[in-house]
């Protein structure tokens, strides 16, 4: 019978788990396609942004909502160091709600938005407001949904380029995962290509795939009731990242907390007990590393936690940067959160039936900006 996530079609489908399953282990085709998506677009691409980024002044700011927001979190830093020129990451949430406090007018804006959707009001409003609050204001719109409200303003848009994903990468389950892992490799296709890291990201992650779900399923059946994940840099995003997929898929009945490995003992390290599991994001960054490797043997000194995930152990990981390490981190945080959720009989498709939250946020209203407020 043919398998999904070393899981059988019958129980996932019972267990209405079936679409998180497909769409975490389809990852490393769907990075294949995505790239090859890119590339089909190179010409047309760089037409149109050589001249935005020639512009000395020009601002950068990727911008989401919860895991878009997160993937401009991941690779900002990331981006900084290879462009050599300063990128943001600030979440559509921040700018809709204070505009005032993020966006300037005389200064040149490239927005990168991400959107599974493309329907989320944050999204719609934020593209909105930096039309309004900006005097030259252009997008790239990174999506997975042709028919979202994002892509239709920026097909219809001269100051903007639309970036279809992979059809299959409009993740049908509640959670985002290769939604968010195609956006943020796109991003780094467009403005960081590295010609020998994808073929090297993909065949670890397919090694993990394959060989590594046995352990990581066990783990996921411990009792722990709370998770905490640990990352510097942009890794630090992909731990926030992490955390709210298993909060997401345990409905959460999870505790979740992120942090860098040094801000983890400024207060956070009081959490610790036997009830919770450590997941520690190392870095391939040599000098980064050794902040990383000095917590990891205080935690094993100290003793106060049986759990300690360093998902690192799983594979060689030392061809990856930074960036490209962190898509093989979410991965193994998926299925951490995926079996988890599992364990403990939720259902990872829809794990909140009753609609506390939606697959696409509701309940939100976008004020119109008045003229002559703060940010005009």
């Amino acid at each position: 019978m043919y398998n999904t996530l070393n899981i059988d079609a019958d129980t996932l489908r019972q267990n209405k788990a079936e679409y998180t399953a497909r769409e975490i282990a389809q990852q490393p085709d769907s990075w294949q396609r995505t790239a090859a998506l890119v590339e089909a677009q190179r010409t047309q691409l760089h037409a149109w942004l050589q001249p935005l980024l020639q512009q000395s002044s020009l601002r950068i700011i990727l911008t989401g909502a919860g895991t878009s927001a997160y993937a401009g979190e991941t690779v900002a830093p990331y981006l900084t160091r290879a462009m050599e020129r300063r990128v943001e990451a600030i979440s559509t949430t921040d700018l809709v709600s204070n505009p005032h406090e993020y966006l300037l007018r005389q200064v040149p804006t490239l927005l990168v938005s991400y959107a599974r959707s493309g329907n989320s009001p944050e999204s719609v409003g934020a593209y909105d407001l930096a039309n309004q609050c900006v005097a030259q204001c252009y997008h790239l719109v990174i999506t997975c949904n042709p028919d979202g409200e994002l892509a239709k303003r920026a097909s219809g848009s001269d100051n903007s380029y639309s970036l279809l994903m992979p059809e299959e990468t409009l993740d049908q389950s509640f959670a985002m995962t290769s939604s968010f892992t195609s956006m943020l490799l796109a991003t780094l296709e467009v403005f960081a290509p590295q010609a020998a890291q994808l073929p090297a990201l993909a065949a670890v992650t397919r090694n993990l795939l394959e060989n590594q779900l046995p352990e990581i399923q066990r783990i996921a059946q411990q009792d722990f009731k709370r998770v905490v994940f640990l990352g510097a840099g942009g890794l630090k995003g992909i731990a926030t990242e992490a955390a709210l997929k298993m909060l997401e898929l345990t409905a959460g009945k999870v505790d979740c907390h992120a942090e860098s490995p040094l801000g983890f003992r400024h207060g956070p390290k009081s959490m610790l007990d036997d009830k919770t599991l450590v997941v520690l994001l190392q870095s391939n960054d040599a000098y980064c590393r050794r902040y990383d490797d000095d917590l990891l043997a205080e935690l094993k000194k100290d003793g106060t936690t049986p759990w300690i995930l360093c998902p690192a152990d799983f594979a060689d990981t030392s061809a990856l940067a930074e960036a490209w390490l962190a898509l093989y981190y979410i991965v193994v945080a998926q299925a951490l959160s995926f079996y988890k959720s599992l364990a403990l009989g939720i259902t990872p498709d829809n794990p909140c039936p009753t609609g506390e939250v939606n697959r696409v946020v509701q309940g939100v209203t976008i004020y119109p900006l008045e003229s002559g407020s703060a940010s005009e």
